[in-house]
């Protein structure tokens, strides 16, 4: 209730700002249109809280993870699978998943899958939106060393959504404070706790 999801979603542009400024680098993001707002896109991507809802039910995990290189014309055919494999294996899956469905996989192996669509087009900034809260307590420990190990292997800025924060200690450099739609505490990890 405090307008984390907002702002994560506005921040990558799938929601429009109502007021105030988003800056990404030197990048006014909020009035950006067209072929900016597309490269926008490629480079800022967003990992979501529900993972199933966020996946195309009707579409295996190949095609999700190919159609954004086929959208940005990065690559189609096996140059595809090769890019989908090597995801999918960076994100600790096997070969066997590119075939399977969303329904098919664990909550984890879709949350996976979320943090592979994500990755696939090589961002260098990523909003990861409450990506463990509706995961088991086992399987956020793994999600958590996923993605602190793919920030350093990708060279991945985050914006980090959460509400537990003992999650947020462990993962962050830094923290902002939401309370009522504004950041009321901005400070680096040791300090504010």
């Amino acid at each position: 209730g405090s307008g984390k999801s907002t702002l994560g979603r506005v921040v990558v542009n799938l929601q429009p700002a109502t007021a105030g400024s988003i800056r990404i680098g030197d990048q006014e993001v909020s009035r950006l249109r067209g072929a900016e707002r597309r490269a926008l896109w490629r480079r800022t991507q967003m990992v979501f809280q529900d993972p199933y809802s966020s996946l195309n039910p009707k579409m295996t995990i190949r095609d999700t993870l190919a159609e954004p290189l086929r959208n940005f014309g990065i690559a189609k055919g096996a140059e595809a699978d090769r890019l989908v494999l090597k995801v999918l294996e960076d994100c600790g899956l096997s070969s066997r998943a590119m075939d399977r469905y969303p329904h098919e996989l664990s909550g984890g192996q879709r949350q996976r899958i979320g943090i592979a669509r994500a990755l696939i087009l090589r961002p260098d900034f990523i909003v990861a939106d409450e990506p463990v809260s509706a995961l088991d307590v086992s399987i956020q420990a793994q999600i958590i060393n996923l993605l602190m190990d793919l920030q350093q292997e990708y060279g991945l800025t985050y914006l980090f959504i959460a509400h537990d924060l003992a999650v947020v200690r462990h993962i962050a450099s830094r923290v902002a404070v939401m309370y009522l739609g504004r950041i009321v505490a901005l400070a680096d990890s040791n300090s504010l706790y």
